[in-house]
């Protein structure tokens, strides 16, 4: 009875997801006529007059795109307490980010909608996906292993990772299938995390799939490793399927996985969920990630071109074109409003819409219009590494001036898993690829007239983890900050060079 109800709902769901290729901006359009209709109850709804608003085009007038920064003032009342500000249910949890680019922490609203329409759900999608692309899948039956962060009580509310506010409300059917304990997932030392999360891991032959950030979790499957004396985790763990990744670019990653997990079979799924909600998800195998369009959550997508303009004018669900990168702006059902989330996308599919991340807005060297984006760096390094036999385990890079007769360039600080046959070869094709992949770049070194070659300092093994833990950044939501438009990050990183 049970698995007949099962497959009837899995069907409903996959038939309706259909529906995205012709009816996507239908669905988007009614999200947005249930958030502003909740929002007109709120505060901040009041202050724009959200009762008055006809539509899209009245709203994107009226309501400016807002940073976290404008925001803020508003989440700090509702910190303390205070209803109906942002959103119109009470808010219990507060999820605390630290961007990539700025060490401030900020704290993200999550309301009960938001863990239940969009997160959860989101999971859920990510399940039926799976299982539907692999039919023998043994996930269902098997453990789900995640690093979780922590919580902490502030008066009314708790304040802490995403990953730790969705582990403590789980509901129960679903709780069961994790591991580790709650006990461990919300230890507050990320290192006695590490520990007994690895520890604990090596007792559960069930566990079926693993998800997490890439370079926190090849950290668990190493020390998993260093305690068994195993050489692969396919030895430890038969039954591991898939990791399900999210968070940074994976391709540095995957063969340093591929080669710790040692299951030739292992498969990798992509999604992008975030502190602020859960946005796409890779829906078949080799194909990019499916933007999720009725999880409470109204997009925007804002030329690049735009950034700086006084009245930047967002684009909406079919206005989009391939194979161009957009900042993305929501509006959520935790009262997140025109939100400029800090991401770029490369739409890389309109029917359906299909993203990649590729980048931050602050997340890149544009410091002599070389314009230089975290999917260009990540392609040239790809490329270095695989002519010359290498593998990185973390890097940042970013500019040094112009000093005396000395030309401008880019620094990049890398740490390395297997280092380079040549460092010398490997420094002239990255510059190679850089130059095919980005034409601003390419004009900019130019016969050294502005950059000249790349400076590539290697760094000892377990630096930028020395780095991360002196700034307090150790856990998954916390990542290494890859490209810069100044110094700050390469200078406090070569002062911790081990």
């Amino acid at each position: 009875m049970f698995a007949s109800i099962l497959r009837l709902l899995t069907k409903n769901r996959m038939n309706f997801l259909r529906r995205y290729d012709l009816k996507g901006s239908a669905i988007q359009h009614q999200q947005w006529q249930y958030l502003v209709k909740k929002g007109a109850k709120t505060f901040f709804g009041r202050k724009y007059h959200f009762d008055q608003i006809l539509s899209v085009k009245e709203f994107q007038e009226r309501v400016p795109i807002h940073t976290y920064e404008d925001l803020y003032p508003y989440i700090e009342r509702m910190i303390v307490g205070e209803k109906n500000i942002l959103w119109t249910s009470r808010i219990k949890w507060f999820s605390k980010s630290s961007g990539t680019t700025n060490a401030k922490s900020k704290f993200i609203p999550v309301s009960k909608e938001a863990l239940w329409n969009c997160h959860y759900k989101g999971g859920k999608d990510l399940y039926l996906f799976y299982s539907h692309a692999f039919p023998d899948t043994k996930i269902l039956s098997g453990l789900s292993l995640a690093m979780g962060g922590s919580l902490t009580k502030n008066k009314k509310v708790e304040i802490g990772d995403i990953s730790a506010i969705l582990m403590k409300n789980l509901p129960f059917w679903i709780a069961t299938k994790r591991t580790p304990s709650l006990q461990i997932a919300l230890m507050k030392d990320w290192e006695s995390k590490l520990e007994k999360i690895a520890q604990d891991a090596i007792h559960k032959k069930r566990i079926s799939d693993i998800s997490g950030v890439p370079s926190w979790t090849l950290l668990l499957l190493r020390k998993i490793l260093e305690k068994t004396g195993k050489k692969t985790i396919a030895e430890v763990l038969p039954n591991l399927e898939v990791f399900f990744h999210g968070g940074v670019n994976f391709s540095p990653y995957k063969k340093q996985l591929q080669e710790v997990i040692g299951n030739p079979d292992m498969r990798f799924w992509e999604t992008y969920n975030a502190s602020e909600g859960f946005f796409a998800i890779q829906s078949e195998p080799d194909k990019d990630m499916l933007l999720m369009l009725d999880y409470g959550v109204f997009f925007e997508f804002l030329p690049l071109s735009e950034l700086d303009k006084e009245k930047p004018r967002a684009l909406l669900l079919d206005e989009v074109e391939v194979g161009k990168n957009y900042a993305l702006i929501i509006s959520t059902n935790a009262g997140l409003w025109r939100y400029l989330i800090g991401d770029t996308v490369l739409i890389t599919s309109v029917n359906p819409l299909r993203v990649k991340v590729s980048g931050r807005i602050k997340n890149f060297i544009n410091t002599f219009g070389e314009e230089l984006m975290i999917d260009n760096a990540e392609k040239a390094l790809d490329y270095a590494c695989e002519k010359t036999s290498a593998a990185i385990s973390e890097y940042t890079a970013g500019p040094i001036y112009f000093e005396g007769n000395k030309k401008a360039r880019h620094q990049w600080l890398i740490e390395f898993e297997r280092h380079p046959e040549n460092i010398d070869m490997f420094t002239s094709l990255l510059d190679e690829m850089l130059q095919k992949s980005n034409s601003d770049y390419e004009a900019k070194r130019y016969k050294d007239m502005v950059l000249s070659m790349p400076e590539i300092v290697v760094l000892s093994k377990g630096t930028f983890y020395a780095w991360m833990k002196s700034h307090e950044r150790l856990g998954g939501q916390y990542k290494v900050p890859r490209l810069a438009n100044n110094r700050k990050f390469i200078e406090e990183i070569l002062k911790i060079e081990l």
